[in-house]
């Protein structure tokens, strides 16, 4: 057929024809635009095609001949149009009667009945001149290498012919991002090249990242089974994400709490916590006596509510001494290490089992299966949170018995699937067991977890002093207990033991308050301890298994 201009052919067009295949003979680019302009396709280059899905009407521009002004009519219009006599002739309506006593044409029907070009009509709830009737329609129609269905307006100035008949053998390709490749597993495994590569920062820090531009080939071989978990090295601060393949062996590493609020949100439903003081607290009076470095306590409940909750600890005496409980408000401070005497090594299914998640490690047996093992140099772990993101196992076409795994909703972009053979089996991906994380997205994706399964205890209200105005905090108040998505604190370094010393060293106890005695009273009781502090000494040296 002969080139039309894209609203004649559109107006035309008899819809249960389509699809229909246009080339484009004359393109068009507007200014300032490459794509589309309020979400309508505006640049189309020459030799362009064109298929065709659907036409939908937009509204309809009624010119009056006479006064030469323009109303917009909707779709929905409801008067009706006859054909406007001719010159001399009868002006008799020999139009369809419509029922209703009503002659004349919807404006559906009006337009159906235009060959291409406007015909006079008339239409009495206008007005009572001849008018002529240019509908604009949005054209749906697929492109070559276009994810999405175009929209094009018919008035758009190009020239267009049909080539339906000797374009049937063409297939109009469609570009597919990795994430709806995943959900596509039936079409896997397949060949693909890359479109796009990934935009913004990257996540990881493995060279193969790099790699994935523009033009590069894939195999995608499907779904990885493995699972993952967020870690970090505190004393470096990396952070890795370790495939559940991982085969290393890990053991429990000692946690730390500052104050008693964080050892209180350590506590487990059903388990009790055994630690170890680690710094010298005050008492507050007959209620709360001080605790000394050294002390072992059992932590077991918490009791009470609101701002009177306390923690209920049995503290273990020594060898010619009882035991006994205390109630420990919240807000005390002191320092605390986690009495442990596990030296089991774990694999990492094994450890996610039996321990909640976070906790401290330390790599004890590297994964015999990598190159080099970034864990093993490690002094500790900390195992942050259980990830179950899908990742795609895939290889480069150069390169297909080296394997990696991608995590579409992370690292997404677009590609093109092609026929081609894919190696079988899957590749080796021993390189993905652990994987380095860039800061950014570690950061990026701490705000991304869900929050603690279980609530912190309530803060308690800060305590006031003699000398300190209501809005300062006591100096032994703990720190807040960060909630959400936050993660429990970097984990300190191991505190160093208590060294002898060849001179006499003293413990400050306070004394027993009564009813008698001064409360400003200047005079304590002193006593020397140079056998408690062996004794301490052995306590710590059986703590710390490192």
């Amino acid at each position: 057929m002969e080139p039309l201009s894209f609203q004649e052919y559109i107006c035309s067009l008899d819809p249960a024809t389509l699809p229909r295949i246009l080339r484009i003979c004359s393109g068009v680019y507007f200014q300032g635009s490459v794509y589309e302009i309020s979400g309508n396709e505006c640049c189309l280059s020459t030799g362009d095609l064109l298929k065709v899905m659907a036409v939908a009407l937009q509204k309809v521009i009624c010119e009056d001949t006479v006064t030469g002004q323009t109303k917009e009519l909707p779709p929905t219009f409801k008067g009706f149009f006859q054909p406007a006599p001719a010159p001399g002739s009868n002006p008799t309506l020999r139009t369809p009667f419509l029922g209703g006593g009503q002659w004349g044409l919807t404006l559906h029907q009006a337009l159906g009945r235009c060959d291409r070009r406007p015909q006079p009509l008339l239409c009495p709830a206008i007005g009572p001149h001849t008018l002529l009737l240019h509908p604009i329609y949005e054209v749906h129609a697929a492109m070559h290498l276009r994810r999405d269905v175009v929209k094009i307006p018919s008035t758009l100035e190009v020239d267009v012919e049909d080539v339906t008949e000797e374009a049937q053998h063409i297939h109009f390709a469609r570009p597919l991002l990795l994430s709806e490749v995943l959900r596509m597993e039936e079409a896997l495994p397949a060949q693909a090249e890359i479109l796009e590569g990934p935009g913004g920062p990257a996540i990881f820090e493995s060279a193969w990242v790099s790699r994935l531009r523009r033009g590069q080939r894939l195999h995608l071989h499907g779904r990885s089974p493995a699972w993952r978990v967020l870690a970090s090295a505190p004393s470096s601060g990396r952070h890795f994400l370790l495939s559940s393949a991982y085969q290393g062996r890990f053991r429990r590493r000692p946690r730390q709490f500052t104050g008693v609020q964080e050892l209180a949100a350590g506590l487990r439903p059903g388990q009790r916590l055994h630690v170890v003081v680690t710094q010298d607290c005050e008492g507050r009076g007959d209620d709360v006596p001080p605790l000394g470095v050294g002390d072992r306590l059992e932590a077991q409940r918490l009791q009470g509510s609101g701002p009177g909750t306390r923690l209920l600890c049995h503290r273990h005496g020594g060898e010619e001494e009882d035991g006994e409980e205390l109630l420990l408000p919240l807000d005390l401070g002191g320092g605390f290490v986690e009495e442990m005497c596990d030296s089991k090594k774990y694999g990492l299914a094994e450890l996610l089992d039996q321990q909640p998640l976070p906790c401290e490690v330390r790599v004890v047996a590297p994964d015999p299966g990598l190159e080099r093992d970034a864990l093993g140099a490690l002094p500790a772990l900390r195992l942050e949170a259980r990830l179950d993101q899908p990742f795609l196992v895939g290889s480069f076409c150069q390169e297909p018995e080296k394997g990696f795994e991608i995590p579409p909703r992370w690292l997404d972009f677009s590609l093109l699937l092609s026929k081609g053979s894919v190696c079988s089996p899957a590749p080796c991906t021993l390189r993905c067991r652990v994987e380095e994380l860039t800061e950014a997205f570690y950061y990026r994706l701490l705000v991304q977890l869900p929050g603690s399964a279980a609530p912190p205890p309530p803060r308690p209200p800060k305590r006031t002093q003699r000398g300190m105005s209501p809005g300062r905090q006591h100096p032994s108040a703990p720190r807040s207990l960060m909630a959400g998505a936050c993660l429990a604190p970097p984990l300190p370094p191991l505190p160093a033991l208590p060294q002898p010393s060849t001179s006499k060293q003293y413990r400050r106890r306070r004394a027993p308050r009564d009813a008698g005695t001064d409360s400003d009273s200047s005079e304590h009781d002193y006593e020397t301890v140079d056998d408690d502090i062996q004794k301490t000494i052995r306590k710590m040296q059986a703590v710390f298994p490192f």
